[in-house]
C-alpha cells in the first residue's frame, strides 16, 4: 500500500526549490538528502532529494535534477508517496498507523460480526469506518468503545452502546 507524504507545491526562488505540502508526522526522516521518493504520477519521479530546510514554517526540498523555476514549476502538484513496509510499528502498545488497521473484522465484546474496517478518519475525533452490510458505520476511536486491538488475531473488539449497529 502506497502512503502520502507530501505534495510538491510552487516553486521558490529561481534554483527549483519547491515548497512541500507536508502529510507526514516525520518530514525531517522522509525529505533527508539523498532520499527517494516515489510519485503519483509515476512518469515523474523517483525523485531524489538533494537538499530541504525549513522556511517560514514550510518544508523546502531541492531535487536532483531540478535546477531551474520552470522545471520546479512543472513538478507542482505532484504527490510523493512511500511503502507502507518502510513505516515502522510504534513502540507504543496503544497507538496504529491506519494501514494496520484497516482490512481488520470489526467484533462486538460478545463475539457479533459487525464488518470490517473500511477506512480512518482524522478529525477532531479519530473515527474508524466498519464496512457493514448495513451500510458505513463511523465508530469513534476511543478506549471506552474499542477495548481491543488484535493485529495478530486480524480482528477490533468494539464495546458498541445499544443502537450503534441497527
Amino acid at each position: 500500500m502506497q502512503l502520502v507524504v507530501g505534495r510538491i507545491g510552487k516553486p521558490h526562488g529561481i534554483r527549483g526549490d519547491v515548497t512541500i505540502d507536508v502529510r507526514t508526522d516525520d518530514a525531517d526522516a522522509r525529505f533527508h538528502p539523498g532520499a527517494a521518493l516515489v510519485t503519483d504520477p509515476a512518469d515523474a519521479g523517483p525523485l531524489t532529494v538533494k537538499s530541504a530546510k525549513w522556511h517560514s514554517g514550510r518544508m523546502v526540498v531541492r531535487f536532483a535534477g531540478v535546477d531551474d523555476r520552470n522545471r520546479a514549476e512543472e513538478l507542482r502538484g505532484i504527490w510523493l508517496v512511500i511503502d507502507s513496509a518502510e513505516i515502522l510499528p510504534s513502540s507504543d502498545p496503544d497507538e496504529f498507523h491506519d494501514q494496520q488497521l484497516i482490512g481488520l473484522a470489526v467484533v462486538t465484546t460478545d463475539g457479533r460480526e459487525i464488518g470490517t474496517v473500511k477506512e480512518i478518519l482524522h478529525h477532531a475525533q479519530d473515527l474508524i469506518v466498519v464496512d457493514s452490510p448495513a451500510g458505513d458505520q463511523l465508530v469513534p476511536f476511543v478506549a471506552a468503545l474499542v477495548p481491543e486491538v488484535d493485529l495478530e488475531g486480524g480482528r477490533l473488539v468494539v464495546d458498541a452502546p445499544e443502537g450503534l449497529f441497527e
